[in-house]
């Protein structure tokens, strides 16, 4: 495990590109844990998401840890088709097929998902503070298996790594309203983070099999795609401008079955003293206004 730290081109490479991801990809679990809590009663709404937004950093911090340990697991442990493997890269193999199948199967659910009723028919289940509460824990798990995946793959520098989980974490607490909005109105964005997750993924696959790629040969992309989609949001904005006209972006469907995402999305996108919150706060999720029927339809991210 290597906690130094240096600022080399390719270490602030490296820090930029996870805090990017780390804050994108993030806002689904934060936005994902106020729509748990809004099933609880308006009093106990805010304990929920507030101690569930904490354990969320904590487990991604203890699994950075858990991680760093098991890539030092260099020593060849099984000999296939005339190859050593060490715990290392069934590690390396495994996440990087897990980020390979969440990205696709995310890209799909957003683009070719069927649509649903949420909510419609059906009797409501009673929900408890501890049903919720193990619903979170084991969302908080399941989302940051791939954050912390994502960041051993780029780097093995645990102090890079914590200090992205921590910082990107802190600033989604405090300001996933905003982030959350510009996501939802720019959903590119987030297609191009899970561009990356498959592309960091099949490089996990091919680093566990003994193929060792220049990690440049990622930034470099990434860097690229990220200009070009600056350039074409300025372009959208500075066109939308000039024709004195509102601009649309493309609306990706829900990902939740079950589940009604309004309660939350509207609890973050919504403005004044009365909307409800999906970061750390006292006010209850279920204080946003409901959505009209005629009102634009806005999905997570």
């Amino acid at each position: 495990m290597d906690f130094s730290f240096a600022f080399t081109p390719d270490l602030i490479a490296v820090f930029l590109t996870l805090f990017v991801l780390e804050i994108v990809l993030g806002v689904d679990n934060v936005i994902f844990i106020s729509i748990l809590a809004s099933k609880l009663p308006k009093e106990q709404q805010a304990r929920a998401r507030n101690l569930g937004l904490t354990l969320a950093m904590l487990i991604r911090v203890v699994l950075v840890f858990f991680a760093g340990w098991i890539i030092t697991l260099k020593e060849d442990v099984i000999v296939l088709w005339g190859m050593g493997f060490s715990w290392k890269d069934f590690i390396l193999i495994a996440g990087g097929l897990f980020l390979v199948y969440k990205a696709v199967t995310e890209i799909h659910h957003k683009l070719e998902g069927a649509e649903e009723e949420h909510g419609a028919g059906g009797k409501v289940a009673q929900v408890t503070f501890a049903s919720v509460l193990t619903q979170i824990l084991l969302l908080d798990i399941v989302f940051s298996l791939d954050s912390v995946i994502t960041a051993v793959g780029m780097t093995e520098n645990l102090l890079v790594i914590i200090t992205v989980v921590v910082l990107s974490f802190g600033i989604m607490l405090f300001a996933s309203r905003f982030i959350f909005a510009f996501v939802n109105k720019h959903p590119t964005v987030k297609m191009l983070a899970l561009s990356f997750l498959l592309l960091i993924g099949v490089f996990l696959v091919a680093e566990g099999f003994g193929v060792h790629i220049d990690k440049a040969l990622i930034y470099a992309p990434m860097a690229f795609a990220i200009l070009v989609e600056a350039l074409n949001l300025i372009y959208a904005s500075r066109k939308a401008k000039r024709e004195q006209r509102a601009s649309h972006a493309v609306q990706l469907r829900p990902q939740y079955p079950g589940v009604d995402e309004s309660i939350a999305v509207s609890a973050a996108l919504t403005k004044g003293p009365d909307a409800g919150a999906v970061g750390l706060s006292r006010k209850p999720v279920a204080g946003a206004e409901t959505p009209r029927d005629d009102d634009e339809r806005a999905g997570l991210g």
